[in-house]
């Protein structure tokens, strides 16, 4: 498995600046989007009776599950 190797720092560096030039690129109405995406995309991997659960608990599932 190729997880012993290390993160090269510059690149790790120039990966940052990258995702700030987008958020700066992009507007509010794309970003939501891609929120809403992702948080769908969580929603998928669990139940819909753990969403309806955590939905009644004000909306965010507990952090160890």
């Amino acid at each position: 498995m190729i997880s012993a190797m290390k993160k090269n720092p510059h690149a790790a560096a120039l990966g940052k600046l990258g995702g700030k030039a987008r958020v700066r690129r992009t507007t509010s109405e794309e970003r939501k989007a891609w929120a809403r995406l992702g948080g769908l995309a969580r929603a998928k991997k669990h139940s819909k009776q753990q969403l309806t659960k955590w939905a009644k608990m004000g909306g965010r599932p507990p952090k160890n599950g």
